[in-house]
């Protein structure tokens, strides 16, 4: 594993087999570290291998990070279960031993986690192939009810789920004459709001109707009364 990280790193790793304590030496030069460590409870081979373990550990890390990396380059949206899944025979070809937790782990401390895309749901498609008609109510202003009738949709979010909301608004009292939930944006339920708008309607005079679809699922119905 060492000549690997010296190869992949581009630094010296390898060490003497006499750790150097000179930190020690300087900080409290009358102290030796056999005192130390029985201060604290610990045995100086403790020590040793305490420190030969945060060294090593550190030097998997750094090879974990670069081979991440690596793949990143070629796969930038992988995420970290995908990537634990690739770096099997990395590690096991380089003795080192780390779980899925401590990859995640690592990741987010150098800021290579990968951020998960907030899902949306889009309720308007001003590109459809659909017929357009004229505006029959640009500067028209109600005056009474039934003369005005304006339909859009909008969703509600339940658990892990979306519901569609189809509904008719009256212009003028603001009254909902019609409406219609389902779980997907087909047309054929967004037409069953203004089925039940036109049933619960009274006949009078002559009845316009102008309908303008944005895509398959945005329905706006428009009733102009002539008196």
């Amino acid at each position: 594993m060492i000549d690997v990280a010296e190869q992949q790193l581009k630094v010296p790793i390898r060490k003497s087999s006499t750790p150097n304590h000179n930190g020690y030496e300087k900080g409290i030069p009358h102290i030796g570290l056999a005192r130390l460590c029985g201060w604290f409870g610990i045995t100086r081979q403790a020590h040793y291998q305490y420190s030969w373990f945060c060294y090593s550990s550190d030097i998997e890390q750094k090879l974990v990070i670069e081979e991440v990396k690596r793949i990143r380059l070629l796969h930038r949206r992988m995420g970290t279960r995908k990537l634990y899944e690739m770096l099997q025979s990395f590690m096991i070809d380089n003795q080192i031993k780390m779980g899925r937790d401590a990859l995640f782990d690592l990741l987010a401390v150098h800021g290579l986690l990968v951020r998960k895309k907030r899902r949306t749901t889009i309720t308007t498609n001003s590109k459809h192939w659909f017929r357009r008609y004229p505006n029959l109510v640009r500067g028209f202003t109600p005056c009474g009810i039934n003369q005005l009738w304006v339909s859009d949709i909008t969703y509600w979010k339940a658990k892990q789920q979306f519901f569609y909301i189809s509904f008719i608004t009256d212009a003028y009292s603001r009254k909902i004459v019609g409406y219609s939930v389902a779980e997907n944006m087909e047309s054929v339920h967004c037409i069953q709001a203004p089925k039940i708008a036109l049933c619960g309607l009274r006949p009078q005079g002559h009845l316009s109707l102008h309908t303008t679809v944005t895509g398959a699922y945005s329905i706006v119905v428009i009733a102009m009364y002539n008196y």
